[in-house]
This record gives C-alpha cells, sequence and structure tokens, in this order.
C-alpha cells in the first residue's frame, strides 16, 4: 500500500521540483542577466562614495586615442586601479574602459578606417585589459557615418568600419572580455551607423543613450528622456526600443538609459507650463543638486507628463524650464527593461545620484520587488 501510494505521489512531486527547479532558474537568469551599470566620469576614489553593491558594472569614461592605440594617463591610471579595486565590496562587479564620449573621437573615422589601425587599436585594449585586471571595452564613438559634431570627420564607410573595429576587437579579446558600445537613440543613427546583424552576435550589450532628445541645440522645450512618445516628440526610449526590435536586435542584449541630471532652459512662455515652447539652452543639473536649483530659483513647480511618463518643472517666475529623471520615471523604466526582457539599464552618470537614498537605490528596489532578486 505504501508502494503505491509512493507511486501516486512520484508524479506530484516531479511537478512541484519541475515548477520550482523553472522558477529559480526564471529568477537566477533574470539576476545574471539584468544588468545595472554606471558610467563614470571623474576620479575613480569618488565613486566608493556609492552603493556599488547594487551595481553590475562600473564604465569609466573616457580612454582617448593615442595613434592607433587606447591609452590610459597616469590620472585614468590612478582611477581605474580605484575602481577595480572597488570589487572588494563587490566581488561581481565588472570594471569597463570607454572609449570617446561626446567629441572625445576626432580621429576614429580615420584611425579604424584601416586594418591596421583597427589591429592596433585592439591589441592596446587587450594590454590593457591585462594591466588593470579590467573586464571590458565600451565604444563610445559619436557617431559612425554622422556629421553630429561640426569640423569633425565622418565618412558613409564608418558603418562598415565599425563593423571590422568590432570583429578585430572580438578576435583579439576572445570570449573572456565584454564588448559593448553606447548607441544614439535616435533613427538616424539606427539606419546610418551600424550593421546591426553583423555587430549584434559580437557584442555582450548596446548601451541605448535613451536621453539628451531635447539638447542644447535645441530650439523648443520637451522631455529629454522620456519612456515613450508623445504627439509632439516622436523619438522616446520605447520607440528605440521597438525601432531596434524591428531591425532584428536581439532585446536581451539592449540596455535602456537613464538620465541623472536635468537639462534647463530659459526664456519659455509659461503656455502649456513650458512644454513645447521656444526656449534657450541653459545648462546641466545633476540629479543630487536638483532640489536646491529649484530652491535657489524659488518659483518652480513640477509636473508628470503621463503620455510620456516623465517628469518636468517650469518656474513661471523666471522663466525656465527642467526636464529630468525622477525616482518615479526610473523604476518606470526599470519595469520597463524587465517586461520587455531587457539586458538591463544604465545611466550617466554616477556622480549626478545622491549616495544614499538615491537613484541606484530606486532600481535596486524595483527589481527586488518585481523579481525577489537580493
Amino acid at each position: 500500500m505504501r508502494y503505491r501510494k509512493s507511486l501516486y505521489l512520484l508524479p506530484i512531486l516531479a511537478i512541484i521540483l519541475l515548477a520550482t527547479g523553472k522558477l529559480l532558474a526564471q529568477q537566477n537568469s533574470v539576476s545574471r542577466r539584468f544588468a545595472v551599470i554606471a558610467y563614470h566620469h571623474g576620479p575613480g576614489e569618488i565613486a566608493a562614495a556609492y552603493p556599488v553593491e547594487k551595481l553590475t558594472h562600473i564604465i569609466y569614461s573616457f580612454l582617448h586615442l593615442d595613434g592607433n592605440c587606447l591609452a590610459a594617463g597616469t590620472t585614468d591610471s590612478i582611477s581605474i586601479v580605484q575602481l577595480v579595486g572597488l570589487k572588494q565590496r563587490n566581488p561581481n562587479l565588472k570594471i569597463i574602459l570607454s572609449l570617446g564620449g561626446w567629441g572625445g573621437c576626432p580621429t576614429c573615422p580615420d584611425v579604424f578606417a584601416t586594418e591596421t589601425g583597427r589591429s592596433e587599436f585592439s591589441n592596446s585594449v587587450k594590454e590593457l585589459m591585462i594591466k588593470y585586471n579590467v573586464d571590458g571595452i565600451d565604444l563610445d564613438w559619436e557617431y559612425p557615418a554622422l556629421g553630429s559634431i561640426p569640423g569633425y570627420r565622418h565618412y558613409p564607410e564608418d558603418k562598415q568600419n565599425f563593423t571590422m573595429l568590432i570583429r578585430s576587437l572580438r578576435k583579439a579579446l576572445g570570449d573572456g572580455y565584454e564588448v559593448s558600445f553606447a548607441a544614439g537613440g535616435f533613427a538616424g543613427y539606427f539606419i546610418k551607423s551600424v550593421e546591426w546583424t553583423e555587430v549584434m552576435p559580437l557584442v555582450d550589450r548596446v548601451n541605448l543613450m535613451t536621453y539628451d532628445y531635447i539638447n542644447g541645440y535645441s530650439t523648443k522645450t520637451g522631455h529629454h528622456t522620456p519612456l515613450y512618445s508623445t504627439s509632439q516628440q516622436k523619438e522616446s526610449t520605447d520607440y528605440a526600443v521597438r525601432f531596434l526590435d524591428s531591425l532584428g536586435v536581439p532585446l536581451e542584449k539592449i540596455v535602456i538609459g537613464a538620465a541623472f541630471y536635468a537639462r534647463t532652459f530659459s526664456h519659455v512662455s509659461h503656455r502649456n507650463n513650458g512644454l513645447y515652447r521656444n526656449c534657450k539652452f541653459e545648462g546641466f543639473t545633476g540629479f543630487r543638486d536638483l532640489d536646491e536649483y529649484f530652491s535657489r530659483h524659488d518659483g518652480f513647480k513640477v509636473y508628470w507628463d503621463s503620455i510620456a511618463q516623465a517628469p518636468y518643472a517650469y518656474n513661471p517666475k523666471e522663466r525656465i524650464f527642467a526636464t529630468f529623471d525622477d525616482s518615479r520615471s526610473v523604476a518606470l523604466k526599470t519595469n520597463y527593461a524587465l517586461d520587455k526582457g531587457l539586458n538591463g539599464i544604465m545611466f550617466w552618470s554616477l556622480t549626478g545620484d545622491n549616495p544614499q537614498n538615491g537613484l541606484i537605490g530606486i532600481i535596486y528596489n524595483t527589481l527586488n520587488q518585481n523579481n525577489g532578486l537580493k
């Protein structure tokens, strides 16, 4: 009789074990897959004040070219060593070196146009990986084949040369190091700058810069880092993800971006609380300093755009408009990345956050609430 009961119980136990195994596998898969990436610009020692235990990656920004090679000067070397030292607090933390940045790669089109240039660069990257015990390279070439910066050289062939650069890097680095790149979050970049089907199988992820949609060149206000498009503003985080999905880019290799800073604009009409009005770019304010900025310019009121899923603020007395991410929008972006099965979320930049009780904590708590991650 006991034998027969055990026979009946076996299928039930098998189902329970299978379900439990699947749940654990899903949780482990999410925890392995979901990246929380901080771009860090500045001295490495500053990063120690932040909750690096809640990050998966820190990308040191930026190194530049010296001839055909990636170069780290004395200041860079000190910062990199300091960042690698943070692995004592978070052994799973990966430290990535980044090339370029806005205006930081003026010779990229020429260097990467030749096999010699690509090869020498790739070998220099491998040498730095070994020298500093770091974990990968992030390419921030802004932007292949696009004349985004006045006076900078760019060629239509940049698109194909970028593919060959990625191939060269992967060959030199093998599978032991990560290769990623920062991508513009707009349609012109998606179409003209990258051969997606060629590049994506070779990289670990693409870090979408889904911010600066309204920037220093803008003549009208708007959301600089919206989650969704509006009738007045087509480009957004969701628009970028859907565009890349339509090009066949694997969702599990896409990282979306959050902005840990506000962009502010002056000479803005009070109509529509300053949203989608003529303007003059004023400057940047880190998220950690935003409350103080609002207090200094008395009269600000914060609004929420339920379509864009983004905050903004307007000061009618001084006619100043501000666009930014906050706790609510960052939590929504994190949930969006989870729901879509994306690779993760990244942000520019670490020092824009509050060291305690900041936006990093919002990302971390959102992950825990949705997936039970610890």
